[in-house]
C-alpha cells in the first residue's frame, strides 16, 4: 500500500493552499492508500535554527513527529505559497530545523555530495503565486523551484519532484480557482 504525505506550508487554514490541499486528500482517501497530513502552522516549535549547524538544536515533540511522518512516506504533496520569490517563513523554519544531516542527507567526508536519505521517494510541490509562469522562468530563474525541488527535495534524494504551478492568484476568478481545485483533486484521485 502506497504511503502519501501532504504537507500545507500556507500559515492560514482558509487560504486556497487549503482548499487545494483538501480536494487533493479528499480524492487520494478515495484510493488503497494510507494518507498523512502536515500543517506545518499548527505546529508547536521553534522555527529558528539557533545554532545552525555547528550545534544541534533539540527537536521538539512535533517535530520528530514530522520527521517519522516524512520517513514513512513514499509520495510527498507539498502546498504553498510563493511570496517574494521564496515560500513563507515559517515552512522555512521548519525545512530548516528538520532537514538535517543524519535525517534527511548525511555529509560524506572529502566528498561534494552527501549521502542522500530520502531516496526512494517522490514528490509534487503545488505552488501559488501572483506572478505569471512565464515571469517566474524567464525574468526571476525560478529561485522558489530551484531552492525548494533541487537544493532540498532532490539534495536528500527525493526524486522525481513534479511541480504545478498555479498563477496569477491576484484577481483570480472563481472559476479559475474551480478548475485549478478540479485538477488538483485529479491529482489526488491518480496519488500524483
Amino acid at each position: 500500500m502506497k504511503s502519501i504525505l501532504i504537507v500545507n506550508g500556507h500559515p492560514d487554514k482558509e487560504s486556497f493552499n487549503y482548499a487545494l490541499s483538501d480536494a487533493y486528500k479528499e480524492e487520494a482517501n478515495k484510493t488503497n492508500v494510507t494518507l498523512t497530513q502536515i500543517n506545518i502552522s499548527e505546529l508547536d516549535f521553534n522555527p529558528n535554527l539557533r545554532f545552525g549547524y555547528r550545534k544541534r538544536t533539540e527537536l521538539e515533540p512535533d517535530l520528530i513527529d514530522a520527521i517519522e511522518k516524512i520517513k514513512k512516506a513514499d509520495h510527498i504533496v507539498w502546498f504553498f505559497p510563493m511570496w517574494w520569490y521564496g515560500y513563507p517563513a515559517l515552512m522555512k523554519g521548519f525545512i530548516d530545523r528538520i532537514f538535517l544531516p543524519g535525517i534527511t542527507y548525511q555529509p560524506i567526508p572529502k566528498k561534494a555530495l552527501p549521502q542522500k536519505l530520502l531516496k526512494g521517494k517522490t514528490a509534487r510541490i503545488v505552488i501559488t503565486a501572483d506572478a505569471p509562469k512565464w515571469y517566474d522562468y524567464l525574468f526571476m530563474k525560478s529561485p522558489t523551484i530551484n531552492q525548494f525541488k533541487k537544493g532540498t527535495l532532490e539534495f536528500c534524494g527525493i526524486k522525481p519532484v513534479k511541480v504545478t504551478y498555479i498563477a496569477p492568484m491576484k484577481n483570480s476568478t472563481i472559476e479559475f480557482r474551480k478548475n485549478w481545485i478540479k485538477k488538483i483533486a485529479l491529482l489526488g484521485e491518480k496519488l500524483k
